[in-house]
C-alpha cells in the first residue's frame, strides 16, 4: 500500500498582506497529478488545513474543488484530513457527511460519547486498496486541546509515558493513543499495517522563526517519541513547517509546509512524504520535493547599511513574469539612526522591477546594555520624563545619543 503524507498548507495565508492564492492553487494542481502519478491509495493531510479559523469562502473552494477533483481523478483514494491548531474543527468537518460519500474522512475535532468519555472509534479509521480489502488501519487524531484529552492521574503512567506522566495533558493524549492503538489492533488482520496521525509539537522538533505559532503556553505541549508505540508502522505529523524526522525515529515525521510560510523558511526543501508499506511494517519512506511557484528572495543576505541596500536593488536582474509569479522581496537594512524616508528610498530603487515589496526588515548595531548600567526601580522609573525614556529607547536601539533635531521634533511632539 502507498501513502502519500502532507500537512500545513495553511489556505487562505497572506504573507504580510500579499495573498498566496495563486501559490497555494499551483500545489494543489501540482499535487493532483502527483496523487495520480504515484498511484498513491492514501493521502494523509495532518492539520493547519486553513491558516486560521474563519478561512475566506476563497480558500474553502480551493479545498473542496481539490478534493472533489482527487476523488474523481482516482476513485479508490483514501482521503483523511484531520485538524489542525489553526482550524476551526466545526467548520472543517461541516461538510463530513457529503464528503465521505466521495471518500473523505475529516476529524476536526475529538468527539464525545453519551458518557463524556472521548469516541475512540471514530478515530480508528481502515484504509482500503485499489482491490477494496484494508490494507491498514490509521489513527486520525487531530490536534488536541486539554478538554479533548482523557484524564488520568498524573503521578500515574511508565514506560513510553513517563516523561508525560507529571502532567495531565499529556498524560491524557498519551492515553488517547494508546486507546486508539489498543482499538486498531483488535480489528487489524495479519498483514495490516497501522499509522498513527497528529498535530503537535514533539520533544527536538525544529520551529520556524516566523511563522509557527505555540500550541499551549509555556511549551509544555512537547510530546516525547514514546508517544506513538512501535506497534505504528508510521507515524505522520503536521504543525513543523520544516520537514524533519523526530529524533532518530525515522518512521516518526513531520511532512512540512509545501511552501514558504514566512521569509525564515526560504532555504526549506518542501516536500510531501511517500510511505511504501509490505504488510504490517514500513519498506520505504521518500520524500517528493514540491516545485515552488513564487520565488522569495531576501535581499541582502544579511542586514547591510541603506547604502549597500539599495546598490543590491538596483543591481536586481529579474526576467519579466506575470504579476502572480514575480518574487516576494524581504529587504534586510540595518540602521544606525531612524531613515524616515526609507520605504520611499526602497520602492523608487525597485520601480519598473518585476518583483512584491513584503516586508522591510530593520535592526541596528546598538550595543549591548553596559555591565554596570543603573538598575531601574519604581521611584527611578516615577521620576523619569519622557524626553529621559526617548533618550534611553534611543541609546537602546541605535547604540548613540539622540541628535538635537530628533530631541527637538520629540519635544514638538509633547506640546499640550
Amino acid at each position: 500500500m502507498r501513502l502519500l503524507h502532507t500537512s500545513d498548507w495553511h489556505l487562505g495565508q497572506a504573507l504580510h498582506t500579499i495573498e498566496r492564492h495563486y501559490e497555494h492553487q499551483r500545489f494543489l494542481d501540482w499535487l493532483l497529478d502527483t496523487i495520480e502519478a504515484e498511484q498513491a491509495d492514501a493521502l494523509l493531510v495532518a492539520g493547519d488545513i486553513f491558516d486560521n479559523a474563519n478561512p475566506s469562502s476563497a480558500s474553502q473552494k480551493q479545498l473542496y474543488r481539490f478534493l472533489q477533483r482527487a476523488s474523481e481523478r482516482v476513485p479508490h483514494l483514501n482521503l483523511v484530513v484531520v485538524g489542525g491548531n489553526h482550524d476551526s474543527p466545526g467548520r472543517l468537518e461541516a461538510p463530513g457527511p457529503l464528503l465521505a460519500a466521495h471518500g473523505t474522512r475529516v476529524i476536526g475535532a475529538v468527539q464525545r460519547n453519551a458518557d463524556g468519555a472521548p469516541d475512540i472509534e471514530s478515530l480508528v479509521l481502515p484504509l482500503t486498496g485499489a482491490d477494496g480489502a484494508v490494507h491498514a488501519w490509521c489513527l486520525a487524531v487531530p490536534f488536541l486541546r486539554p478538554g479533548d484529552v482523557p484524564r488520568q492521574p498524573a503521578a500515574s503512567g511508565a514506560g513510553a509515558d513517563a516523561d508525560a506522566a507529571a502532567d495531565p495533558y499529556l498524560a491524557g493524549i498519551a492515553l488517547l493513543y494508546r486507546q486508539a492503538l489498543a482499538l486498531a489492533l483488535a480489528r487489524r488482520q495479519p498483514g495490516q499495517a497501522i499509522v498513527a496521525m497528529g498535530h503537535c509539537h514533539m520533544i527536538d522538533g525544529q520551529m520556524s522563526a516566523d511563522s509557527e505559532r505555540r500550541i499551549v503556553i509555556g511549551g509544555t505541549e512537547m510530546l516525547p517519541a514514546g508517544i506513538f508505540d512501535p506497534a505504528i508502522a508510521y507515524a505522520a505529523l503536521g504543525h513543523l513547517h520544516l520537514a524533519q524526522a523526530v529524533g532518530k525515529q525515522h518512521h516518526i515525521r513531520y511532512s512540512g509546509s509545501p511552501i514558504p510560510l514566512s521569509f525564515a523558511e526560504v532555504g526549506y526543501r518542501h516536500q510531501i512524504l511517500r510511505i511504501d508499506l509490505d504488510g504490517e511494517a514500513v519498506r520505504e519512506i521518500a520524500p517528493i520535493l514540491v516545485p515552488r511557484a513564487v520565488p522569495l528572495l531576501r535581499v541582502p543576505a544579511r542586514p547591510a547599511p541603506i547604502a549597500q541596500v539599495l546598490d543590491e536593488l538596483a543591481a536586481l536582474d529579474l526576467p519579466p513574469v506575470p504579476a502572480e509569479e514575480q518574487p516576494l522581496l524581504e529587504v534586510r537594512v540595518r540602521l544606525d539612526a531612524p531613515e524616515p524616508g526609507l520605504r520611499a528610498r526602497i520602492e523608487a530603487a525597485l520601480d519598473g522591477k518585476p518583483v512584491r515589496l513584503a516586508k522591510i526588515e530593520t535592526s541596528s548595531a546598538a550595543r549591548g546594555t553596559a555591565p554596570d548600567a543603573e538598575v531601574m526601580t519604581l521611584d527611578r522609573l516615577e521620576q523619569l520624563k519622557p524626553d529621559d525614556i526617548f533618550r534611553q529607547l534611543y541609546r537602546q536601539r541605535f547604540g548613540n545619543e539622540a541628535p538635537s533635531e530628533q530631541l527637538s521634533a520629540f519635544a514638538e511632539l509633547m506640546l499640550p
